[in-house]
């Protein structure tokens, strides 16, 4: 048996064992990398830990830190009622606006996670709130980002039409921005129409007290209590202080309970009032944004650098911050990371794309590309995913009976559209940021949303663009 095909083999050991015995994934998958490197692929320990995803780690750490200290001092809160107010009440559109925040970062150049991890922990808590569906709210911030993802300024796009352009094959800027735009937006529509949105519209407009004001009492994702007032919202259980409150999910706590400054009678009947810590923690979050978006700073670091800040500046609000890090959720990722990064090292990544590439058919050749740029990026880096893939299609596009447009638009749709996986950058980070949830039901959600994906993306994406002979 070939060190590629065994390598294979041992990554679905991994996901059985995960499944099936409630393991971290993450620490099967260091074992897996640590066996497979050091008996198959020969590999030293700098060579495993080649892999590993040192700025992945600290881009998760860093964001959920900052973002449990906004949680913990009520910056989140005042967050949500100044949404619902944008939208004047109209809860089921904030999912969209989500979409429209993330699409118009990428578009403008911000790189897919880093507009992940500024919009992401706003989103869920939002979520959570206002009992929407988790699964809605973080799929819809990364299919957002996604769609924003190949404009002809974006990184994505710059980099897909500089790899087109590098291999001298014919390139449409726009339609490879269109194909994912639209792609993404009819994605958006069907995850809407299924998971709730439209009990969100039945709902109607809502005020801002409404939907779990600290004080109003409303439980937001699952069971716990609070100190405050009685209020409604949907499904499962919880209390909200004194009275009752309906929430959705898991097992969590309802409402943040009551400080002082968050008394009703707050700036139009929010019940929550601006003080120093949650000003300074609106400038570290506008910050964020401004270093990663105007200087290119690194998220992660920069995240990390505000939070310390701010728990120097305010120790009682932050002092459990720390704890609220998604660990077991960083194991999983950084985990199942190293051993993609294991494979890499090996070769069988590219194994596996070659094989592909010298089969005889074209048109079958061409979807299969697509099925291992879907697969592979929802573990590793989608640009450099299609950097590989790319080129590799050049044979067969040279041949004339496959358009070089559409194809390039079907890889970049299948390679990036899968992004939603747990395992992925954007998919991680949503996982990490979503407060008050059952992790690992998340998780499981997640995972068989972006299995679904894979399955089906694809072979559309072969079927609209790539069949047809576009370009």
């Amino acid at each position: 048996m070939s060190p590629e095909l065994i390598s294979i083999l041992v990554l679905v050991v991994v996901f059985v064992i995960a499944t099936t015995r409630s393991v971290n994934m993450g620490a099967l998958a260091f074992a897996g990398a640590f066996g497979v490197g050091t008996l198959v692929a020969d590999l030293d320990a700098d060579g495993i830990f080649a892999g590993f995803p040192g700025d992945l780690f600290v881009v998760l750490v860093g964001v959920t830190y900052l973002f449990a200290i906004a949680r913990a001092n009520g910056t989140t809160d005042w967050l949500v009622h100044a949404a619902v107010r944008l939208v004047r009440g109209r809860v089921a559109l904030i999912p969209w606006v989500m979409f429209a925040l993330t699409g118009a970062l990428t578009a403008i150049g911000a790189v897919s996670p880093a507009a992940v991890a500024i919009v992401a922990p706003i989103a869920l808590s939002f979520a959570t709130r206002y009992s929407i569906s988790p699964l809605l709210m973080g799929t819809m911030v990364v299919h957002g980002a996604q769609a924003g993802g190949f404009s002809p300024i974006s990184i994505y796009g710059s980099i897909v039409n500089g790899i087109v352009e590098r291999e001298k094959l014919p390139g449409s800027e726009i339609g490879l921005f269109l194909a994912s735009l639209v792609a993404n937006l009819l994605i958006a529509a069907v995850l809407f129409a299924v998971l709730g949105g439209r009990k969100l519209w039945a709902r109607g407009a809502v005020a801002p007290e409404d939907g779990g004001v600290p004080g109003q009492g409303t439980a937001s994702a699952g069971t716990g209590s609070s100190t405050g007032g009685s209020g409604t919202g949907t499904g499962g259980t919880g209390t909200g202080g004194t009275g009752a409150g309906t929430g959705t999910g898991g097992t969590a706590p309802a409402a943040v309970a009551v400080r002082p400054e968050q008394e009703t009678g707050g700036a139009e009947g929010t019940g929550i009032r601006l003080n120093p810590a949650r000003i300074a923690t609106l400038v570290a979050l506008v910050a964020l944004v401004v270093a990663v978006l105007g200087f290119d700073l690194d998220a992660g670091l920069t995240a990390v650098t505000l939070a310390v800040v701010l728990s120097t500046a305010w120790p009682d609000d932050s002092r459990r911050a720390v704890g609220e890090i998604a660990w077991s959720t960083v194991l999983l990722i950084c985990g199942v990371l190293t051993y993609v990064g294991v494979l890499e090292e090996m070769g069988t990544i590219t194994w596996a794309g070659e094989g592909v590439g010298g089969i005889g058919v074209p048109l079958l050749a061409a979807v299969l590309l697509c099925y291992i740029g879907a697969i592979v990026s929802a573990f590793a880096s989608s640009v450099g995913i299609m950097g590989a893939l790319i080129p590799l299609a050049v044979p067969f596009l040279a041949q004339g009976e496959i358009g070089a447009v559409g194809m390039v638009a079907a890889l970049a749709v299948s390679a990036t559209v899968v992004d939603v996986s747990p395992f992925s950058t954007n998919g991680a980070l949503v996982l990490a940021a979503a407060p008050d949830v059952d992790r690992d039901r998340f998780f499981r959600q997640l995972m068989i949303y972006g299995g679904i994906v894979v399955a089906a993306v694809p072979v559309l994406a072969w079927l609209v663009l790539v069949v047809p002979g576009f370009g």
